[in-house]
C-alpha cells in the first residue's frame, strides 16, 4: 500500500541521534525510547514518503538547520529522562 511508506522525517535522524550519542547512556532502552518520544514531540513532524526527496531539495542551510534542531531535542530528551530516573532512584533508595 502506498501509504505504508509515509513517515516523519526526524524519526531517523532522532534515532540515530540516541544510538550513536546516548546508547550508553541508561541501562534500561526504555529510556531510549522515552527519549526518542520527547525528543519527536518537540520538533513538528515533517510526513514524506522518501527520505531522498527531503534531502535533495533541502539546502545547506537547511541541513544544519535540521541538524541542530535533532541535537538539541534529543539533548534536552536525555536530560528531562535523566532527571526522572535520579529521582526514582532516590525514591526508591
Amino acid at each position: 500500500m502506498p501509504m505504508d511508506s509515509v513517515h516523519n522525517y526526524f524519526e531517523r535522524l532522532v534515532f540515530n541521534e540516541i544510538k550513536e550519542n546516548y546508547a550508553d547512556k541508561f541501562e534500561d532502552s526504555n529510556a531510549l525510547a522515552d527519549m526518542a518520544c520527547i525528543a519527536l514531540n518537540r520538533i513538528p513532524p515533517r510526513y514524506i514518503r522518501y527520505d531522498i526527496d527531503m534531502s535533495f531539495y533541502m539546502s545547506v542551510e537547511e541541513h544544519i538547520d535540521v541538524e541542530k534542531k535533532v541535537k538539541k531535542a534529543v539533548r534536552k530528551a536525555y536530560k528531562k529522562v535523566k532527571r526522572f530516573e535520579d529521582k526514582f532512584e532516590d525514591e526508591i533508595a
